[in-house]
């Protein structure tokens, strides 16, 4: 609820037109982080027991002024990606009491891949489909931090 609210940390995205047509994520994930969390991690570097992190996903912008072969529009501030509408909701967990068989205590759900109104409630995702990548390819606690210079920047110093 609220996941707006939260701390915006980045909004990354993996065109198809950089992937051969086959972007694995194509569409932009704004994501933000509830605050309690990001207080938490900003101050000790390591994500607390009941962490969320919501991505929102929206479609890459179509229109008369976008080439279809690249994705990329032409605006005012020159040609690239520009956000269209929403087109899911994700929300990542850690809790290593309730989630003490998944990998760091983390899960991930997904409220549906279309326009909102989102589902109310979701079943996680199998291990598999989310954690295993997430295990081998994030930087800090199974979290992409690698990727936000928001975090990057808050990471306590040694």
């Amino acid at each position: 609820r609220n996941y707006r609210r939260w701390i915006f940390i980045g909004a990354p995205l993996t065109p198809n037109a950089l992937n051969g047509g086959e972007a694995a994520f194509q569409e932009f994930h704004n994501v933000y982080i509830e605050p309690s969390a990001f207080e938490y991690f900003a101050e000790t570097g390591k994500w607390a027991n009941g962490t969320q992190i919501a991505k929102e996903l929206t479609l890459i912008r179509k229109g008369d002024d976008c080439n279809p072969a690249t994705g990329a529009c032409s605006e005012v501030s020159g040609n690239g990606y520009f956000q269209g509408e929403f087109s899911g909701l994700e929300l990542t967990v850690k809790d290593t009491e309730r989630f003490a068989g998944e990998p760091g205590g983390w899960v991930y759900y997904s409220f549906g891949h279309h326009q909102p109104p989102y589902a109310k409630s979701a079943q996680a995702f199998p291990t598999e489909s989310c954690n295993s990548c997430h295990e081998a390819s994030a930087d800090t606690d199974f979290v992409f931090t690698q990727f936000y210079p928001v975090l990057r920047a808050v990471i306590p110093k040694q």
